[in-house]
């Protein structure tokens, strides 16, 4: 749940940087990135690399997300909040 509120917050923030009503109102099924995605190739490398701090500083370890074999994976962990979650739980906790 920790993890959850950590990717919401900060699609709340960009939501509100970027004027998007979708991500201001960020939920579970909000989607990130790919089709029908709030969030444009910049947006999603900004967005994973503010993650990693803040996941970071949270889990007292480093994240890294952004590495080649995620960035290529056929089905991309960042394409909702939930699959995103369930990466970030199934790869550091």
């Amino acid at each position: 749940m920790r993890i959850q509120n950590i990717i919401l917050n900060l699609l709340k923030e960009y939501g509100e940087e970027l004027g998007n009503e979708a991500l201001k109102n960020a939920t579970e099924g909000t989607k990130i990135f790919g089709a029908g995605g709030n969030l444009d190739s910049l947006g999603l490398v900004n967005f994973v690399a503010d993650l990693e701090d803040l996941l970071s500083e949270a889990l007292q370890k480093p994240i890294v997300l952004a590495d080649e074999k995620t960035m290529s994976a056929k089905n991309s962990p960042f394409k909702d909040v939930a699959t995103l979650c369930a990466f970030i739980e199934g790869k550091f906790l």
